[in-house]
């Protein structure tokens, strides 16, 4: 940063001043003194006489300076409520004003005397809500906005100094006379007292001269950066990340201190007060600025006795200063962390609600920006076409790395270094990083230049170089690849340190220079990095700048006086040897900035407070006002960027933030061809030859269409193009034809265009548009002229349907393809739309094997719609690609439906292939679904009936495994239709007589021998589930004599239920139903098991002991029946009559025998229910078919 007195204002009366505070938000100044003196003050920006001129170097004048009377006694506190515009003030009697705004003026809104002691701070919290009024006896009162008092406390015994509010307004600081800080929450509950490490070693009394804690408003410089500032008046001071922080940074400054201050972003701390001068007896004033990590940045020398206090300005880009009755104020250029590539600015700013920087890649040229969040930033360089970034690494401590990017912020490279980049510089094809002790080149690839082969290749060595700033480089190097872990850690076993550390660096693409503390100069060669020379400079080096032939050095010292230095002048010293190198007689105070000409070694802008001067040599044109920070120099012109404008919307960079301004010679020029005419203007340049001057020459006789002179100046700047363009001029007959193409030349389209209407040459209009790519106006031209043709017309459609589909408007684009016949943009567009019913209709109306239609049918079944696909392929004779389609899209049944309409054989083998891939990957029901889908179903249902086996196996819940079974016996019902069906179709072929069905069976017959026992016992499982669940609900809902009846069913069913399961039911039930013959019946086949363990065959026996004991093995009650087929008497539950063996069917809802003729049966599973059970019923209790 730099740092220059700019402005005085004079207190009438030479009353002294004691306090200073700028409103940060609204720009007023509160200044208080002594006699009860206490002004408004408010400096404003003029809009001057060019509006380009902005920021510092705008005029600025008074535009209020309104004196508030109300105190007596010397105004000692002045305290500004920013959010809410209220200024509180007290004085040296303890009186307290709170002002307010009230039409352009302040008024007194309240008045507040204690009579007891007098105020020594005031401070609102950082949202202007609360107030906290410290009293030097100790009273502390905490207020409110509205004047209303929240608590108050007497802090007995403690005489206080200063009073300071957390960030997030939980605690408050209290600073006691003594030197102590005590920490209270906001409810005045003692916490703590702060520690204070800066004071050690000190002896004598002390008082604390500043307590500042930033509010975190604007962001921080990198995350849990320092910001509690305490200071005592004797210059110790130290910086904390919190009030219990151990290790806080210590600044021994060596002033007296009156007042400290944090910039807006917390970035800079201002320490205000007195110092000895070097040499003299005598104080002198001075403003010491510090980063919050202590490090010192400036020193500012202001002219009086004694200063009070200091106060910073919102945006930080002015200081105010009260000294004895002056309030001098200073301008602060800032050391953004910026850099300009290819019209590119890119610039870093901190955010308050993320912890990265933010950083903007502004593209000038197009008014576009990139944004990128970079972690622990340090700086950004750039140069040419690429910029680097600077940061700390996250994972390792003490690592840093180098990205290089382009200039829309793409990462293209990055290097890991061991060392703090402290100083940073860029050529076009290096990037040298320096710490304090040592330097390392890094010479990076262009990626405009690497060939695709050489990207894989390994780096080439030598690309990278590491110093010790006291190594003496020969510029040799061995072609080994370097080891670059050894080398981090040789150097930091040499680096001891050094007694003269490097304090700026630059580099060309000739030569590298290293500035030292004590002024040592030291030159390398580039890009070998051999030590050339050393100079002796007479001061410290702050920034350094190599002109373009790398001859001479600007030097800009830590004092901003900018001198010269001949690297190649040979010189006499004054012991008469003969020395390279000469200091020039040249110096310029106040210089902030500098910059050469990339096209002429004697041509340099250098920026002098808010000056800018332009050099020819060493002789200065006249000024120009600006504040910019000068991005490039070249062709006359020098592009600067507003940064403090940018940085006020930093999201929202303004063109108008950047300025291009022009050197005399161009100017000089321009007016010479406005007022004296080619001739003279020609002699001009050739006393002053510069290709830019000429190109202006040229361009300006091409508006006159004066040739020779054009060819002429064209050829003086080699411009082959505006040679060319010249001839082609000359072969033209028309004048008007002549300023159309001269029009169009300064890309003045609208003009060239009205020529060649004029001319009535409307196919020369068209064509100028077409050359754009303006198709918009070459529609317009075509329609409304009536000159073009259809198939112009057709061009240009399509030409303005891509431009919306290059945009992803695609709605738009369709329109315009619709008009123009574009099918396969117009395809693609559908595509993106989702529109598939404009993809059908495009099917149906494209002729048959079009070269669009496979294309429509690959997007149909990247999307899943296998029959939009298969239609599209068919219609271009792609049976087999339709095939695949089904297949990948699991659509078995279309796809074995095409195969076998048009005789492919190959699909019967891939659902083969593709089931036995499943069943490997141990989908098995995935596989069932192939086969279900592909017409299957004697397979699937196989395959279904082995997974029912394996879950019963495993014991799973029966709900289930009634499920698995039914849809298994589903699966076989399927299988019967569709031989059926098989049958129909072959009886229609073969003109046979037979039935369908019977034809159906033989040929189940004929192909399913082997499937005869599934199909055979198709629902058998499911029937035995569907009676073992059904007994089960009936014995839960108290029916007992139905789930016995229901639970005899399952004595036929011991292959599938386990019978130890079903007997152990039909036990339970006959013993609920009070039936013991048939419980005791049950029990003899339980005990008869051979898969009971002993110890479960003896609990049956017991329990079997314990029932037959009580009860006789006898049926309570016996219901006979009469057989249906041979009238005999039997039990009502009976299933087989014993008689004739007749086989009496169940009821599938109730479980019982059917002995009557009326019952109903499923058209499904072909199983009955009782006629009066099932009208109650919606479905089959067993298969779920609808009744």
């Amino acid at each position: 940063m730099f740092v220059y007195l700019s402005k005085k204002i004079a207190i009438p009366n030479n009353t002294k001043l004691r306090c200073v505070s700028w409103n940060r938000e609204h720009g007023y100044i509160a200044c208080g003194g002594e006699e009860g003196l206490l002004k408004v003050l408010k400096l404003e920006m003029q809009a001057g006489k060019d509006a380009k001129v902005k920021g510092l170097a705008a005029p600025s004048n008074l535009s209020m300076n309104q004196s508030l009377e109300g105190h007596s006694g010397a105004v000692q506190v002045v305290a500004w409520n920013e959010h809410h515009q209220k200024l509180t003030t007290s004085d040296q009697y303890g009186l307290i004003i709170v002002w307010m705004l009230y039409k352009g003026s302040w008024y007194e809104e309240m008045i507040n005397n204690r009579n007891k002691s007098v105020v020594c701070g005031m401070k609102w919290t950082a949202d202007g809500q609360k107030i906290c009024i410290v009293y030097e006896d100790g009273a502390v009162i905490v207020g409110s906005l509205d004047g209303n008092r929240i608590w108050g406390k007497e802090l007995r015994s403690l005489t206080l100094a200063c009073v300071e509010w957390s960030p997030d307004g939980k605690k408050i600081l209290f600073g006691i006379a003594n030197g102590e800080v005590h920490v209270f929450d906001n409810t005045g509950n003692f916490i703590s007292k702060m520690q204070v490490f800066c004071l050690t070693s000190v002896t004598g009394a002390i008082r604390i001269a500043g307590l500042e804690w930033y509010n975190g408003l604007n962001g921080y410089m990198e995350p849990n950066c320092p910001s509690l500032a305490l200071c005592f008046d004797n210059g110790r001071c130290q910086i904390m990340r919190s009030e219990t922080d151990e290790n806080p940074i210590l600044i021994d400054t060596g002033m007296q201190v009156s007042q400290i201050g944090w910039n807006h972003t917390g970035a800079i701390l201002a320490v205000a007060g007195s110092q000895h001068a070097l040499g003299q007896d005598k104080e002198v004033n001075v403003v010491q600025f510090y980063t919050p990590l202590g490090e010192h940045l400036r020193t500012l020398k202001v002219p009086g006795k004694s200063m009070y206090s200091c106060s910073w300005e919102g945006g930080s880009l002015r200081i105010a200063l009260a000294v004895d009755s002056f309030i001098y104020f200073a301008n602060i250029r800032p050391d953004y962390k910026w850099g300009y590539c290819t019209n590119t600015v890119v610039y870093s700013f901190t955010k308050p609600d993320r912890p990265e920087h933010c950083v903007i890649f502004w593209d000038t040229k197009n008014n576009e920006k990139y944004v990128k969040y970079v972690k622990n930033l340090i700086s950004i360089t750039a140069c040419g076409d690429y910029c680097c970034l600077a940061t700390k690494a996250d994972e390792v401590v003490g690592q840093y790395v180098l990205v290089l990017c382009n200039s829309i912020g793409t990462p293209l490279d990055s290097k890991y270094i061991e060392m703090d980049p402290v100083y940073l510089t860029m050529t076009k094809t290096h990037i040298i990083a320096a710490c304090k002790e040592a330097f390392y080149c890094w010479q990076f690839k262009n990626p405009k230049k690497l060939a695709t082969l050489e990207m894989s290749t390994r780096r080439k060595a030598g690309s990278e170089k590491l110093f010790h700033i006291d190594d003496i480089p020969s510029g040799t190097s061995n072609q080994e690849e370097v080891d670059f872990s050894k080398a981090y850690a040789d150097f930091k076993v040499k680096m001891k340190g050094t007694e003269d550390p490097i304090c700026c660096l630059c580099a060309s693409d000739k030569a590298f220079i290293v500035g030292r503390e004590s002024g040592i100069m030291v030159r390398y060669a580039m890009p070998s990095m051999a030590l050339t020379h050393k100079y002796n400079l007479n001061c410290r080096p702050h920034q350094l700048s190599l002109n373009c032939t790398s001859t001479r050095l600007a030097i800009i010292d830590i004092a901003g006086v900018l001198t010269f230095f001949d690297l190649d002048t040979r010189v006499t010293d004054p012991d008469g040897r003969e020395v390279v190198g000469e200091h020039l007689n040249f110096e310029r105070k106040d210089v902030w900035d500098m910059k050469w000409a990339e096209d002429n070694s004697e041509l340099f802008a250098m920026m002098e407070k808010t000056r800018m001067y332009i050099f020819r040599g060493l002789e200065p044109e006249e000024p120009i006002l600006s504040s910019g920070y000068i991005c490039q120099f070249s062709d006359l012109q020098i592009k600067a960027v507003l940064l403090d404008e940018v940085m006020k919307d930093p999201e929202n960079p303004a063109k108008d933030d950047m300025i291009e301004l022009e050197i005399k010679s161009l100017r000089d020029t321009r007016e010479l061809l406005d007022k004296v005419g080619l001739a003279d203007t020609q002699q001009f340049i050739e006393d002053n030859p510069h290709p830019r001057l000429w190109r202006l020459l040229a361009e300006s006789a091409l508006e006159q269409l004066n040739l020779k002179v054009a060819e002429t100046a064209f050829v003086k700047c080699r411009d082959y193009q505006g040679i060319e363009f010249v001839k082609r001029l000359g072969n033209l007959q028309s004048e008007s034809m002549k300023q159309a193409e001269v029009a169009a030349y300064f890309r003045r389209f609208e003009d060239a265009e009205k020529c060649y209407l004029d001319m009535d040459r409307r196919d020369l209009a068209v064509n100028l548009r077409k050359k754009l790519g303006d198709w918009f106006k070459v529609i317009h031209l075509l329609k409304h002229g009536g000159g073009g043709d259809d198939l112009q017309l057709e061009e240009a459609w399509n030409a303005v349907g891509d431009y919306y589909a290059d945009r992803q408007k695609w709605q738009q684009a369709v329109t315009y393809y619709v008009q123009g016949r574009n099918q396969e943009r117009l395809a693609e567009c559908y595509y993106m739309l989702e529109d598939y019913t404009g993809l059908e209709k495009m099917v149906n109306t494209l002729p048959e094997n079009h070269k669009l239609l496979p294309e429509i049918a690959a997007m149909f079944q990247s999307v899943g719609m296998c029959e939009q696909a298969v239609e599209a392929y068919i219609k271009c004779n792609r049976v087999k690609t339709a095939i695949d389609a089904c297949v990948n899209l699991n659509q078995w049944d279309k796809g074995i439906e095409l195969a076998k309409s048009h005789n492919v054989r190959e699909i019967d083998l891939l659902l083969a292939k593709y089931a036995s891939h499943l069943l490997e990957k141990k989908k098995v029901l995935s596989a069932i679904e192939l086969y279900r889908k592909a017409g299957n179903f004697m397979e699937a249902a196989k395959l279904l009936f082995k997974v029912a086996e394996d879950q019963k196996m495993a014991k799973r819940n029966p709900l289930s495994l009634k499920k698995l079974y039914v849809l298994g016996g589903l699966l076989v019902e399927q299988y019967h239709e569709a031989m059926k069906l098989t049958s129909k179709t072959k009886g229609k072929q073969g003109k046979q007589l037979a039935s369908s069905a019977l034809a159906g069976f033989l040929e189940e017959d004929a192909s399913a021998l082997s499937d005869t026992k599934v199909i055979d016992n198709a629902w058998r499982g499911a029937e035995a589930y569907h009676f073992y669940i059904l007994a089960q609900r009936q014995l839960h809902d108290g029916y007992v004599d139905a789930a016995m009846r229901t639970a005899l069913h399952l004595r036929d069913y011991d292959d599938i239920i386990d019978p130890a399961d079903s007997f152990s039911l039909l036990a339970l039930a006959a013993c609920a139903n009070r039936a013991f013959g048939t419980c005791s019946k049950a029990f003899i086949k339980l005990e008869s098991l051979e898969t009971l363990s002993a110890e479960q065959q003896q609990q049956y026996e017991e329990l079997a002991l314990d029932i037959f004991t009580k009860n006789s093995p006898k049926d309570a009650r016996a219901s006979k029946v009469e057989c249906t087929s041979c009238g005999s008497s039997i039990p009502d539950w009976s299933t087989t009559c014993p008689n004739c063996d007749t086989k009496f069917p169940a009821c599938i809802v109730t479980g019982r025998p059917i002995m009557e003729y009326q019952f109903w049966m499923c058209s499904q599973c072909k199983h009955r229910a009782l006629q009066t059970e099932i009208t109650a019923r919606k479905s089959c209790p067993l298969c779920h078919n609808m009744v």
